[in-house]
């Protein structure tokens, strides 16, 4: 971005912010723009009909968001502070890791500015939700989300399982290990996080040696890790790997589930729990 475009916005933005702005008499945006995956399905979900303009371009692709069909709704944005701009929106919404060229330039337009951290549990879900559902006036809506959620949550509760491990096995050995979300999904599936018992926490590695000695129940593996060949998935291929993870073990979970948060998070806790209800442990 050079220097000559910067102070032309700039110069814009004063124009800009002299401007009425969208929002109704109460403060309710009524142009919204998302430029983050996370906050795109979170703002589609919460926002009133016709309230959410745009989301980024990683809403409609399917391996990153659980509502990709729904986000061809909306005008698709890339992030960059020209489109927004021209946007007119009365309110952005991004995450507190998107790119903070375009949310410095954006606050300094004059925008409104709006930014939500990644959720690490179900519980910073529901904080989410509700901060949504003030930001877009829809506080109802974002309750009957939250109801929902907790109503889905004690279903799961209702069923009890065996002590059984799990282990979330990510190309190149990654797996999530405590203060995560798939942790909090994993426990609210009734199952045992095998990242944890080893005293990973956050995003951390698992060694194929690691996994084999403490040949987990069951291993949870992401739907594209066997499609196409690639060096950062050849731990699949391994004849250790294919012995302590026999079909029978192995659950595949849809990153698009767990990358952000929502309602429809709990998809990955059911698919989890299923998993382990069709499970022979031999015990």
């Amino acid at each position: 971005m050079t220097s000559g475009w910067c102070r032309r916005y700039l110069v814009a933005g004063v124009l800009w912010a002299a401007l009425p702005h969208g929002a109704s008499a109460d403060g309710t945006p009524r142009r919204v723009v998302s430029m983050n995956v996370c906050t795109d399905q979170m703002a589609m979900l919460v926002a009133g009909k016709g309230q959410l303009y745009s989301v980024s371009y990683l809403a409609t692709d399917g391996s990153t968001s659980a509502l990709a069909a729904e986000a061809t709704s909306y005008v698709v944005n890339h992030g960059l502070a020209e489109e927004i701009f021209l946007m007119k929106p009365d309110l952005v919404i991004a995450g507190t890791y998107t790119t903070r060229t375009t949310v410095d330039l954006l606050k300094r337009l004059g925008f409104a500015v709006e930014e939500l951290a990644p959720e690490a549990s179900i519980a910073e879900v529901r904080a989410n939700l509700q901060r949504m559902g003030k930001l877009l006036g829809r506080q109802q809506r974002a309750d009957e989300l939250v109801g929902a959620m907790d109503a889905e949550i004690a279903r799961l509760n209702e069923i009890k399982l065996p002590e059984l491990d799990l282990a979330l096995y990510y190309a190149n050995g990654f797996t999530s290990g405590s203060g995560t979300l798939v942790a909090d999904i994993v426990g609210i599936a009734g199952l045992a996080n095998l990242a944890g018992k080893l005293g990973i926490s956050g995003t951390g590695h698992l060694s194929l040696e690691a996994l084999v000695l403490a040949r987990p129940d069951l291993i949870a593996i992401d739907s594209s890790s066997e499609r196409g060949p690639a060096l950062a998935k050849q731990n699949f291929a391994h004849p250790a790997f294919r012995a302590v993870a026999p079909p029978q073990r192995t659950v595949q979970l849809d990153s698009r589930y767990t990358i952000c948060g929502g309602p429809f998070t709990l998809i990955a806790a059911n698919i989890l729990q299923q998993a382990a209800l069709k499970l022979d442990t031999g015990k």
